[in-house]
């Protein structure tokens, strides 16, 4: 048609409104619905702002009506016509529900083979379909609206950051390996060989070197990599929002962090969140929601028993109590499961390595009905029932082990009670710092100790001394930032002192000679001058997540990798050339079986 040569795209297909009836305009897009009523053949005109439904009338133009006949679904098409009003029959569901567009000229662009699903909002296909035909899949309203808002927080989050006074600057892709306690993804070097690159776990010590450097406000847009085990939150290429500061502490850190929270939400959903955020000890969450990521929209707070329970009979919780163990339990004020319910709890806390939960039900005369009410005296039940504030109806759900799969047990109970009798309120953002982590943790395989963040995170200074006599009690200038039951940030303030980052790799178990050899470059600048520094990268994808409303980062991100790490639309990763691993001087080894 000569009209697409004189005329370009006018409006987007989200654009109309009745203030432009009258009007010649062009649009352009895909099929999204054709509808044949005889005379008149009506297309939901589609593209990312949205649909204009089209009309071809026979007696306006037969050529345009005839080719009308021949469009499909996920045909492109383009039309040129007038705006007209639709009188009564407007649709409130469009924005562009009160126009249409009558047709006078029009051409197919491309032709369209029938969808393995439908194009639409919600389609009831599984995700590896989708994710074969992911540009298909992107097509759809809630992919679109997710990557729009993407690229808009993206932009927020920029502006934020320069106005604050920070530089947008990058660090390398190919990098050296370093124990970060994720594995690296490798990159074979042709130049060098049975030489690696990796590519990046985080810009951790390059933007520490920023700060070595005097560039004392960094930040970047940056993408990540680790080889680590997937889920509904995890992929092994991600996006982080980095940030670094010289000459700060950790309220510094917050108050930046907090401000351009409130920027993306308002900006991006109109939401206001209010500050300063909330603060938690680590100890503090574990001990009240068995999680160092709390979900704080709603209650359901562990109680400890473990006092009460070292007095009863009941075995498994004393021999719990007796191995330096916990015995912690869960209220549910007025019930609300049924036996069936119950009786499969013990797969919920299986995973966190939890023997089993113990349930407890007050009956009419506040007695227990219990499959363990017979191993514990009635005035103990009530000294439990006491602590616990527990009332008739309540249901109790107790677990007894070590305090890390008690806590973890409990933690994943209390979120599955949370969402399976809908208690979690939607639409609501309950964010908070978490603070005062302890440095490391006892690794009982490698019976070392290993870093609870990473080994750059500075301990507070009255801890130092600690290190060498008892690592466990030295705590950590760490942070996270979390919201509804997600680590949406982590940070902390770093160590900038050559003599306390080799006291620290020590500790971890490096000899000198190793720690030279991974970080002599940092520790060599340390040596010219650091200044104190601190930092956080939030992790944008989980960001988006959030804002969008949606539970899986798979769902924000454009190109995303299934739970096996592999992308189904391209194959990758694929086998290469046995001349192409020659280049770079591989040789591949088949897996032992």
């Amino acid at each position: 048609m000569e009209f697409l040569r004189e005329l370009k795209r006018t409006h987007r297909n989200g654009e109309l409104r009745p203030a432009h009836v009258g009007e010649q305009v062009v649009l352009m897009g895909w099929v999204a619905n054709r509808r044949d009523h005889g005379g008149c053949i009506f297309v939901d005109l589609r593209d990312r702002d949205g649909i204009t439904q089209v009309y071809f009338d026979q007696t306006v133009d037969p050529a345009a009506h005839a080719l009308a006949e021949t469009m499909r679904s996920e045909y492109v098409i383009g039309v040129r016509g007038k705006v007209v009003t639709r009188g009564g029959n407007v649709n409130p569901k469009l924005p562009t529900g009160g126009i249409e567009v009558a047709v006078e000229e029009a051409i197919v662009f491309n032709e369209a083979r029938t969808p393995p699903f439908p194009i639409n909002d919600r389609v009831e296909v599984g995700e590896d379909l989708r994710l074969k035909y992911r540009f298909l899949d992107l097509r759809r309203a809630p992919l679109q609206h997710a990557l729009v808002l993407r690229s808009k927080a993206n932009h927020v989050a920029r502006d934020f950051m320069v106005e604050q006074g920070f530089l947008e600057l990058e660090t390398p892709i190919l990098t050296k390996a370093t124990p970060e306690g994720a594995r690296d993804y490798l990159v074979p070097s042709r130049v060098h060989p049975g030489r690696f690159y990796a590519l990046p776990q985080s810009p951790q010590l390059f933007k520490q070197l920023f700060m070595v450097a005097g560039y004392d406000r960094y930040f970047q847009l940056c993408r990540c990599f680790r080889d680590e085990d997937l889920r509904a939150e995890r992929q092994p290429e991600f996006t982080q929002i980095d940030v670094e500061m010289s000459f700060v502490d950790q309220d510094d850190v917050f108050a930046v962090i907090e401000g351009l929270l409130v920027r993306l939400w308002k900006e991006t959903i109109g939401v206001d969140v209010v500050t300063p955020l909330p603060r938690l000890t680590y100890a503090d969450a574990m001990n009240r929601f068995g999680s160092d990521k709390p979900d704080l929209r709603f209650g359901l707070e562990l109680v400890d028993l473990t006092e009460a329970a070292s007095q009863v009979d009941f075995v498994v919780f004393k021999n719990a109590v007796a191995q330096g163990g916990l015995v912690k339990a869960i209220r549910l004020p007025g019930g609300g499961l049924t036996r069936a319910q119950l009786d499969r709890l013990p797969e919920v806390v299986a995973p966190y390595g939890a023997k089993g939960v113990a349930w407890v039900r007050i009956k009419e005369d506040g007695g227990w009905q219990s499959p363990i009410a017979k191993f514990i005296a009635p005035e103990q039940q009530l000294d439990i029932a006491t602590r616990m504030g527990l009332e008739v109806g309540d249901l109790a759900f107790f677990v007894a082990d070590a305090p890390s799969v008690t806590h973890a047990a409990l933690g994943a109970l209390r979120l599955h009670l949370g969402k399976t009798l809908d208690l979690i309120p939607k639409d609501q953002f309950a964010f908070a710092w978490v603070t005062d982590f302890p440095s490391f943790e006892w690794d009982p395989e490698a019976k070392r100790w290993i870093a609870m963040h990473h080994p750059f995170t500075s301990p507070r200074p009255e801890d130092i001394p600690l290190m060498d006599t008892d690592p466990g009690k030295v705590y950590a200038r760490a942070y996270d930032c979390v919201c509804n039951g997600y680590e949406i940030g982590g940070g902390s303030i770093r160590i900038h002192q050559r003599a306390v980052q080799e006291k620290v790799f020590e500790l971890l178990g490096m000899s000198e000679e190793e720690s030279r050899e991974k970080f002599g470059f940092l520790l060599d600048a340390f040596s010219y001058g650091a200044p104190p520094h601190g930092g956080i990268a939030m992790g944008m994808d989980r960001l988006i997540m959030l804002l969008v409303g949606t539970d899986s980062i798979r769902d924000v991100i454009a190109y995303p990798k299934t739970q096996r790490a592999s992308c189904l639309m391209t194959d990758a990763p694929s086998s290469v050339e046995i001349e192409q691993l020659r280049e770079v001087h591989i040789r591949v080894q088949p897996p032992a079986k």
